[in-house]
């Protein structure tokens, strides 16, 4: 089961440029086109929040206008930036989005590998949070199916980076997540957005990664008094691949054309 993984596009309005410098919704084609162009292509393709930049109709209109270029099912799950009610109106239409309340969903029915939407976004804020709500939700999800592999997506993710100020916006409450996938080792992957770069740590005896950006990256800035940056780096894609007796590898997709194949390795 091979499952494609896209974060943070932050789409404007057309015309419109993010942080008003970057053709985010250039870029986001530009990922779109290469995930197309994979071999093997993958079963199904996952968005980890921050579809769109503020929230607004326009954008969300833009947003179902690309998406609906991917030919696999895809899933998606709010960030920070995205308008609960907006996207609900947007993505409403699949049947995995909740009517009511938080957009978590589960998905069962693709392949092997079990997907878990953990919606941990705060209306009106920009961090997140593993309510009560949330834990109960999960840990209901993940007693279903104690045995099946089972990746669990989330925008915000639970631990510091060690950036200081994106961390400000992490998941609070952390802990709780981290025990609760402690019980269920079926997890497989914790996947994230938000940071708009590529990390990967042990996270309650599973492995949690985020994922690149298909606009710019947050600098990588790791002394405490850093001021807040970006760079305009290579946007970025990440593949899990699930095999049996293997179990999922996740591989880093730098997103563009580069000179290649050459005969060697």
């Amino acid at each position: 089961m091979l499952i494609a993984h896209l974060s943070d596009l932050h789409l404007r309005a057309p015309g419109q440029l993010y942080q008003d410098l970057v053709d985010s919704n250039a870029m986001c084609l530009a990922a779109i086109h290469h995930l197309v162009k994979l071999v093997p292509q993958p079963d199904l393709v996952l968005v980890s929040g921050d579809i769109v930049d503020t929230g607004m109709q326009a954008e969300y209109a833009l947003a179902a206008e690309l998406l609906c270029l991917i030919p696999q099912p895809v899933f998606v799950i709010p960030g920070n930036h995205d308008e609960r009610e907006a996207f609900r109106a947007c993505f409403g239409h699949q049947p995995y989005v909740a009517r009511t309340g938080p957009l978590h969903f589960d998905v069962d029915d693709q392949g092997p590998v079990r997907i878990l939407g953990l919606d941990v976004t705060v209306p009106g804020a920009h961090h997140g949070d593993m309510d009560d709500a949330a834990c109960l939700w999960l840990e209901a999800r993940l007693a279903e199916e104690p045995g099946r592999p089972t990746i669990v997506m989330m925008h915000q993710p639970p631990f510091d980076s060690g950036i200081p100020f994106i961390d400000t916006y992490h998941c609070r409450q952390g802990n709780r997540l981290a025990a609760i996938v402690a019980r269920h080792p079926a997890v497989e992957r914790i996947l994230c957005g938000h940071i708009h770069r590529f990390m990967q740590l042990r996270f309650g005896g599973t492995m949690l990664v985020t994922a690149p950006s298909t606009t710019t990256a947050i600098a990588l800035r790791l002394h405490d008094d850093a001021e807040p940056a970006s760079f305009i780096e290579p946007p970025a894609m990440l593949l899990h691949h699930w095999r049996p007796k293997v179990g999922l590898v996740t591989h880093f997709v730098p997103i563009g054309t580069f000179r290649g194949p050459l005969p060697f390795f």
